[in-house]
């Protein structure tokens, strides 16, 4: 199924931002469609952090994948590998033909969840939740030890906080006061069997991460303006980690995917994606689109 036709947005606008976020939720339907598996949910409700990152926040180029100086990104949830994916491909990193139409196959470097043996700026594989942030945590010590300038973003659900190595790597940190390490949380409330709060309540977030010795943010994760400034912000402490709190809505931008646990692990068939392409590119429905 065809995407949205390549375009170049403006990154250093807020409306280029969005734009570019936009197109990565179309690209993001596009490849779950072509695989006929995967998770929809989370890589929708994340493209706006994606797109903030990627384009105004991280040191990175995209021709030196390996560059030294270069701040480290660990996506701790990989399932929600495809934002990773199409965000990468949009910023130059790796094909997006490619990525829309080998998503999860066989040797492709577009896994089911992130790997880290393709060269296309994916810095560890993931899988097993709650674990990211140990890697977080290493690389950000390491990174002290050597007294380099790069800092470490560790991008996490909410749903992966019931696994206790999460809480012993937000311990570590706290102690270890590594400034130079920044955790997002993806606190769009669902996890695969239902509702975080149905299943294991995790509220009040924010206090159990200040009794760690975090600074703690709270955000609307779909608000590019709070996005930016809160990552600006996180670069002004100096005695602590920082935790974004970002409030999301799971699927977001298509309306029959918001908020539903249901669609956190598997895609849209043929007629769901071309209803739920539809709304993203009509910004659902509040402008005209040249692919209706």
């Amino acid at each position: 199924m065809a995407s949205a036709n390549p375009f170049h947005p403006d990154p250093s606008t807020q409306a280029g931002l969005e734009q570019i976020a936009n197109s990565i939720r179309q690209d993001i339907i596009a490849a779950l469609v072509e695989a006929k598996s995967g998770h929809s949910a989370g890589p929708l409700g994340m493209a706006d952090i994606f797109t903030a990152l990627y384009f105004r926040v991280l040191r990175i180029d995209p021709n030196r994948p390996d560059w030294s100086e270069r701040d480290r990104v660990v996506l701790s949830n990989a399932h929600i590998c495809p934002v990773l994916y199409a965000t990468l491909a949009q910023r130059g990193f790796c094909s997006r033909e490619e990525f829309l139409t080998r998503l999860r196959k066989i040797g492709s470097p577009f896994q089911g969840h992130s790997n880290n043996h393709f060269g296309i700026g994916i810095e560890t594989c993931g899988g097993p939740l709650g674990q990211g942030l140990s890697q977080a945590v290493g690389m950000a010590l390491a990174a002290r030890m050597d007294q380099a300038r790069w800092k470490t973003v560790c991008l996490m659900s909410d749903g992966e906080l019931d696994e206790g190595q999460s809480w012993e790597a937000f311990m570590l940190a706290g102690k270890e006061r590594l400034h130079n390490l920044t955790a997002v949380i993806d606190r769009n409330n669902i996890q695969i069997d239902g509702y975080t709060e149905d299943i294991m309540p995790l509220e009040p977030l924010a206090d159990k991460f200040r009794a760690f010795n975090w600074h703690v943010i709270e955000i609307d994760g779909h608000n590019m303006e709070e996005i930016l400034d809160a990552f600006s912000f996180a670069d002004t402490i100096y005695e602590k980690p920082t935790v974004i709190i970002a409030h999301t809505i799971p699927g977001k931008g298509v309306s029959f995917m918001e908020r539903k646990f249901e669609w956190h692990g598997k895609p849209p068939n043929p007629d769901e994606a071309r209803l739920a392409l539809k709304e993203l590119r009509t910004l659902g429905g509040k402008i005209q689109s040249e692919h209706e």
